[in-house]
């Protein structure tokens, strides 16, 4: 069963799951039909940051255009282009025991596609969630529902694992950006191009 966190909770995972090395971070989301007509292309990401929050290259940012660190710690798996459908929208797996020493912590992203030409925004997505799953034995152990309190923003930082000692732990954000992914990015410390 797992557990539901609010927003700024934060829960240890590998503690009471010893062992735990290969992760299935699962995203999804609905839109609101009523609102715009035009789909809506949500994009998952990880930014890979070390102890600075930056990532310390491009290759630390994991997303449709790069869908696998050099390390295979996390690997995105593929884009979905409209969210439709039941269940995950977008998947990230991570390998924690291929980490590499100089990250301290995944920050798990969403943005909107394209959004101020679509004019569209997190006001107008619902049922937005993240879910983290053990992959080697498809046990659920967390689970993040985002609610509804976005109107403006396009970019949802939505939660991070981070190192904590030798454990990892799991931290619910749920902080939304104006500007998309070119504000995460350079939050981030990426050149977006």
């Amino acid at each position: 069963m797992a557990v539901n966190l609010s927003k700024g909770q934060k829960v240890d995972l590998t503690k009471g799951n010893p062992g735990l090395k290969k992760i299935l971070v699962g995203l999804g989301w609905d839109v609101n039909a009523f609102d715009s007509g035009g789909d809506f292309d949500l994009d998952a990401a990880a930014f890979m940051v070390g102890p600075d929050g930056k990532c310390p290259s491009e290759k630390e940012f994991v997303f449709y255009s790069n869908l696998n660190h050099p390390s295979g710690a996390v690997s995105h798996q593929g884009d979905n282009l409209t969210g439709a459908g039941e269940g995950d929208d977008e998947q990230i797996l991570v390998d924690l025991s291929l980490v590499p020493a100089n990250i301290d912590k995944i920050a798990f992203t969403v943005t909107i596609y394209d959004a101020d030409n679509r004019r569209q925004n997190f006001g107008q997505v619902s049922n937005a969630y993240i879910h983290l799953m053990d992959q080697v034995n498809n046990v659920d152990l967390i689970r993040y529902d985002l609610g509804e309190d976005f109107s403006i923003e396009t970019a949802v930082v939505v939660g991070e694992l981070y190192r904590n000692g030798s454990e990892w732990k799991f931290n619910a954000i749920g902080s939304g950006f104006q500007g998309g992914l070119a504000a995460l990015c350079a939050h981030y410390g990426i050149q977006a191009g």
